[in-house]
Protein backbone atom coordinates (compact mmCIF):
# COMPACT_ATOMS: atom_id res chain seq x y z
CA UNK A 1 0.00 0.00 0.00
CA UNK A 2 1.55 3.05 -1.03
CA UNK A 3 1.29 5.54 1.70
CA UNK A 4 2.73 9.06 0.13
CA UNK A 5 2.37 10.60 -3.07
CA UNK A 6 3.73 9.57 -6.27
CA UNK A 7 4.70 13.04 -6.52
CA UNK A 8 4.65 16.27 -5.16
CA UNK A 9 5.75 19.73 -5.74
CA UNK A 10 5.16 22.68 -4.04
CA UNK A 11 5.46 26.49 -5.34
CA UNK A 12 5.26 29.64 -2.75
CA UNK A 13 4.49 32.89 -4.43
CA UNK A 14 2.71 36.27 -3.54
CA UNK A 15 -0.37 37.12 -4.00
CA UNK A 16 -0.62 39.71 -6.91
CA UNK A 17 -2.59 38.88 -10.23
CA UNK A 18 1.23 39.45 -12.42
CA UNK A 19 2.50 36.31 -10.55
CA UNK A 20 -0.69 33.92 -11.63
CA UNK A 21 0.65 33.45 -14.88
CA UNK A 22 3.32 31.47 -13.37
CA UNK A 23 1.61 29.80 -11.42
CA UNK A 24 -1.06 28.32 -14.30
CA UNK A 25 2.79 27.34 -15.75
CA UNK A 26 3.84 25.50 -12.31
CA UNK A 27 1.02 23.16 -12.39
CA UNK A 28 0.39 22.93 -16.56
CA UNK A 29 4.33 21.41 -15.79
CA UNK A 30 3.06 19.18 -13.04
CA UNK A 31 0.23 18.27 -14.81
CA UNK A 32 2.25 17.22 -18.18
CA UNK A 33 4.01 14.36 -17.10
CA UNK A 34 0.06 12.49 -16.42
CA UNK A 35 -1.82 10.66 -18.43
CA UNK A 36 -4.68 13.43 -18.38
CA UNK A 37 -6.11 14.92 -21.49
CA UNK A 38 -5.32 18.35 -21.95
CA UNK A 39 -9.09 19.44 -21.72
CA UNK A 40 -8.57 17.68 -17.90
CA UNK A 41 -5.55 19.65 -17.58
CA UNK A 42 -6.65 22.87 -18.49
CA UNK A 43 -9.49 22.65 -16.62
CA UNK A 44 -7.68 21.62 -13.04
CA UNK A 45 -5.40 24.74 -13.90
CA UNK A 46 -8.35 27.07 -14.31
CA UNK A 47 -9.74 25.84 -11.14
CA UNK A 48 -6.41 26.28 -9.16
CA UNK A 49 -6.11 30.15 -11.19
CA UNK A 50 -9.21 30.96 -9.39
CA UNK A 51 -8.84 29.69 -6.44
CA UNK A 52 -6.15 32.05 -5.82
CA UNK A 53 -7.96 35.04 -7.31
CA UNK A 54 -10.47 34.42 -4.71
CA UNK A 55 -7.43 34.33 -2.05
CA UNK A 56 -5.97 37.78 -3.71
CA UNK A 57 -9.04 39.17 -3.61
CA UNK A 58 -10.83 37.84 -0.41
CA UNK A 59 -8.37 36.88 1.74
CA UNK A 60 -5.94 39.50 1.35
CA UNK A 61 -8.22 42.40 -0.12
CA UNK A 62 -6.30 42.90 -3.02
CA UNK A 63 -2.72 43.73 -0.65
CA UNK A 64 -0.01 42.46 -2.95
CA UNK A 65 3.06 40.67 -1.36
CA UNK A 66 0.91 37.93 0.76
CA UNK A 67 2.53 34.92 0.82
CA UNK A 68 0.62 31.97 -1.13
CA UNK A 69 1.69 28.09 -0.66
CA UNK A 70 0.52 25.77 -3.31
CA UNK A 71 1.14 21.97 -2.65
CA UNK A 72 0.28 19.68 -5.82
CA UNK A 73 0.59 16.11 -5.07
CA UNK A 74 -0.21 12.95 -7.32
CA UNK A 75 -1.54 9.69 -5.68
CA UNK A 76 -2.47 6.58 -7.57
CA UNK A 77 -6.33 7.46 -8.34
CA UNK A 78 -6.40 10.92 -6.99
CA UNK A 79 -4.68 14.74 -7.53
CA UNK A 80 -4.87 16.65 -4.52
CA UNK A 81 -3.92 20.68 -4.73
CA UNK A 82 -3.55 22.40 -1.44
CA UNK A 83 -3.37 26.13 -1.38
CA UNK A 84 -2.42 27.98 2.21
CA UNK A 85 -2.80 31.93 3.02
CA UNK A 86 -2.72 33.56 6.07
CA UNK A 87 -5.41 36.16 5.51
CA UNK A 88 -8.26 37.16 6.26
CA UNK A 89 -10.80 33.76 6.50
CA UNK A 90 -13.85 34.01 4.71
CA UNK A 91 -16.94 31.69 6.41
CA UNK A 92 -17.35 28.44 4.41
CA UNK A 93 -21.20 29.10 4.21
CA UNK A 94 -20.38 32.41 2.33
CA UNK A 95 -18.71 30.70 -0.51
CA UNK A 96 -21.32 30.17 -2.61
CA UNK A 97 -21.31 30.98 -6.20
CA UNK A 98 -24.00 32.51 -7.79
CA UNK A 99 -26.98 31.15 -9.96
CA UNK A 100 -25.97 30.69 -13.93
CA UNK A 101 -29.39 32.22 -14.32
CA UNK A 102 -28.15 35.31 -13.22
CA UNK A 103 -27.08 37.55 -15.87
CA UNK A 104 -23.92 39.57 -14.97
CA UNK A 105 -20.38 40.01 -14.85
CA UNK A 106 -17.85 38.08 -12.60
CA UNK A 107 -18.90 35.60 -9.49
CA UNK A 108 -18.57 32.68 -11.32
CA UNK A 109 -15.29 31.64 -10.03
CA UNK A 110 -16.58 29.33 -7.03
CA UNK A 111 -18.71 27.58 -9.88
CA UNK A 112 -15.44 26.63 -11.41
CA UNK A 113 -13.60 25.74 -8.67
CA UNK A 114 -16.81 23.18 -8.08
CA UNK A 115 -16.51 22.06 -11.95
CA UNK A 116 -12.77 21.58 -11.94
CA UNK A 117 -12.64 19.17 -8.79
CA UNK A 118 -14.72 16.37 -6.68
CA UNK A 119 -13.69 17.72 -2.83
CA UNK A 120 -13.20 21.09 -2.16
CA UNK A 121 -12.59 21.54 1.37
CA UNK A 122 -12.19 25.15 3.66
CA UNK A 123 -10.09 24.36 6.78
CA UNK A 124 -9.63 27.43 8.58
CA UNK A 125 -6.54 27.79 10.21
CA UNK A 126 -4.97 30.00 13.16
CA UNK A 127 -4.13 32.46 11.00
CA UNK A 128 -5.74 32.04 7.14
CA UNK A 129 -7.35 29.00 5.74
CA UNK A 130 -6.10 25.88 3.91
CA UNK A 131 -7.98 24.89 0.94
CA UNK A 132 -7.69 21.07 0.06
CA UNK A 133 -9.40 20.44 -3.87
CA UNK A 134 -9.00 16.94 -4.64
CA UNK A 135 -9.75 15.35 -8.68
CA UNK A 136 -10.91 11.71 -8.06
CA UNK A 137 -9.91 9.98 -11.52
CA UNK A 138 -11.22 6.93 -12.81
CA UNK A 139 -7.74 5.73 -13.67
CA UNK A 140 -4.30 5.43 -12.28
CA UNK A 141 -1.99 8.66 -13.59
CA UNK A 142 0.90 7.32 -12.28
CA UNK A 143 3.89 9.41 -14.59
CA UNK A 144 4.31 8.70 -18.22
CA UNK A 145 7.68 7.05 -19.11
CA UNK A 146 9.19 10.79 -19.52
CA UNK A 147 8.35 11.55 -15.94
CA UNK A 148 12.00 9.89 -14.97
CA UNK A 149 12.43 13.52 -12.85
CA UNK A 150 9.88 12.48 -9.95
CA UNK A 151 12.16 9.48 -9.00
Amino acid sequence: MVTSALMKQTLEFLSQPEDLAGVRAFVRRFLSDLTLSAKEAELLVLGIDEACTNIIRHAYRNAGKKPIHLSCECWREQLRFTLRDFGRQIEAAKLQGRSLDEIQPGGLGIFLIHQAFDEVAYQPKSRGTELVLTKMLSREVAPSSNGNRWN
